[in-house]
Parts: C-alpha cells; structure tokens; sequence
C-alpha cells in the first residue's frame, strides 16, 4: 500500500479532514456497509440450521467473505465513478474521488479483495459459494462498467447483490431455499434499491444526470409505483411463506401461532421502510437499520416471535 496517492484535488471536499493511508482504505472498504451481509444468515435461519455449530461457522465464514467482495466492489466501482461522484454532495467525500487514494491503487485493492472472496468461498462452502460470490463480482463489475447507465436493468443488477447474499447463505449452509423466500428476496430488495434512487433524485434534483445517467430517465411516480408493487410482494410473499411454513409445523399449533403473528411486524417494518425510502431516507440502506427506533423495536418483536415459533 506504498503506493497509495494522498494528494488532494483543491477544492474537491472542501473542509473535509485530512485521512492518513490506512484510514482511507478502510474509509473506501465502507465497513458500516457491511451490515447488509448479514442477509448471509437469512436461510440457514429460516430453516433452523443457523445453530448448528458447523454450519454457523460456514455461515459466518460466508458472510465474512461477502465482506471482502463487496468492498472489493465498492473500490472498483469508486474508481469508475470517480468522476462523477465529486458531482455528489456526500459521495465526494469518498476517498478515491477526493484524491487521498490513486485510481491504480483502488483497482488493485478491490481486485485482491474480490479473488481472496472467491477463492475463500470454494475452500468454505465449495462450488456452489463460489459461484454466488463469482456471480456477485461479476454482475456488480458489469453494473459498474455499463449496465448503470441503463434505466430499470440497473435496479435489478443492485437488486441481484442482496438477492445473491441471501443465496449465499443457502450454499454455505448446503440447504435448499424455499421459493416463497425467494420472493420477498428479490421484491425486498427491489424496494431497497428503487428507495435508493428516490433518496439521489430527491437529492440531486437537477443535476442528477451529471452524476449518473440513468437517473435522467426515472421520475419520482415512476419509482414510487416500483417501491409500492415491490413492497406488497415483499408483505405478500412473507404471508404466503408463513403459511405454508406454519401447516409443516405438525401439531404445535401454539408455536404455529407466534409465526403467523409475526406477519404483522413484518407488514409494519415493511410499511416503516417504504415511509423512510419515500422522505428520501434510502440513500444509504443501513443507515435505516441503525438509526430508525421504531424500526429496530419492531424487527425485535418480529425476531422474537419467529425464534419461538420455529425454534421451539
């Protein structure tokens, strides 16, 4: 990491404090991102195999590994957006486009992060890991390369990378995934990812072209209609999944209960996301897990019920 430049561009960030190497590199890692891979956990949870110890450590270890690749990711896209991100209030800040990281010296680290997150996922959970981290690298390459510039596909390619997490969890742990999971998957995290370009549209406002493309081409209808078909298909599939997983829990219908009573909690988490992603809080998605109150108090209450329902 000798090579790392920390010549500032003038002007670029304004009063932003100076960062020595090291700090900067963990800056460009974005470890408070890291919360997201904690949906590495999701299926093995789901299936009450989350506590076994082999498959906790599998699944930790996945996890750890997403952490690798997603910040090998974020270094590479800071790299492409570089430019365009000193167009950004707050993305401007970053260390790759404030100057205190060289281009060359992000490309490497995201590069060496990414291979050491492949490679750990066929030594940890085998092909099946491998190729879900494999695919995640690649697809947020493309996305970062090309596909960010076109409208719609570009949701879905930040949709795939929790999606993919989710599956993660499954490799690491050797399960199958219900397909009812799958759904509030792939409709949660097209909620997240369409609260994320109303946060930047609602930020940006007219220069919202400048900093990405694609953005020219979405109006704030457009994304609200996304986020409120994607968050009754969220609410939806969780009944659905409930309900079915309640009719395989034999004669406890005590138990059965509390997971059926977790349905709402989980309309109300998913009511309170959508609340927040439509004030423009979705700019950054785990900002909403760490700040938001309500939302912590009722994702405890939803947590609680499904332990006790499945786990007993």
């Amino acid at each position: 990491m000798g090579h790392l430049n920390m010549t500032r561009r003038p002007g670029a960030v304004g009063a932003q404090p100076r960062r020595s190497g090291w700090r900067s590199v963990l800056a460009g890692a974005r470890p408070r991102q890291w919360l997201k891979n904690l949906l590495v956990f999701a299926a093995p949870a789901a299936a009450l195999v989350v506590g076994h110890p082999v498959t906790l450590g599998r699944t930790a270890a996945a996890a750890v590994l997403f952490c690798f690749a997603s910040s090998g990711v974020y270094f590479i896209n800071d790299v492409v957006d570089a430019e365009s991100d000193r167009h950004h209030p707050v993305k401007r800040t970053r260390p790759v486009a404030n100057g205190e990281i060289s281009r060359a010296s992000a490309s490497v680290v995201g590069t060496t992060l990414l291979v050491l997150a492949i490679v750990g996922g066929f030594l940890v959970g085998g092909a099946e890991l491998c190729a879900v981290l494999g695919a995640y690298g690649a697809i947020s390459l493309v996305y970062s390369l090309a596909l960010k510039r076109v409208p719609v596909v570009e949701l879905i390619c930040i949709s795939a990378g929790f999606v993919l997490r989710t599956i993660a969890g499954g490799a690491a742990a050797h399960i199958a995934i219900s397909p009812w999971f799958l759904v509030v998957s792939c409709s949660g995290s097209l909620l997240i990812a369409s609260g994320k370009r109303t946060a930047e549209l609602m930020t940006l406002d007219e220069g919202r072209s400048e900093h990405r493309a694609a953005l020219g081409w979405y109006r704030s209808r457009f994304l609200t209609v996304v986020r409120h078909v994607s968050a009754v298909v969220t609410a939806g599939g969780y009944c659905v999944w409930a309900i079915a997983r309640w009719h395989g829990l034999d004669d406890r219908v005590h138990d059965g209960a509390f997971l059926l009573l977790s349905i709402l909690p989980f309309t109300v988490g998913v009511l309170l996301v959508e609340k927040a992603l439509a004030a423009g809080h979705g700019g950054a998605p785990e900002e909403l897990a760490l700040k938001s109150r309500s939302l912590q108090a009722v994702g405890a209450i939803f947590l609680t019920l499904v332990v006790v329902a499945l786990a007993t």
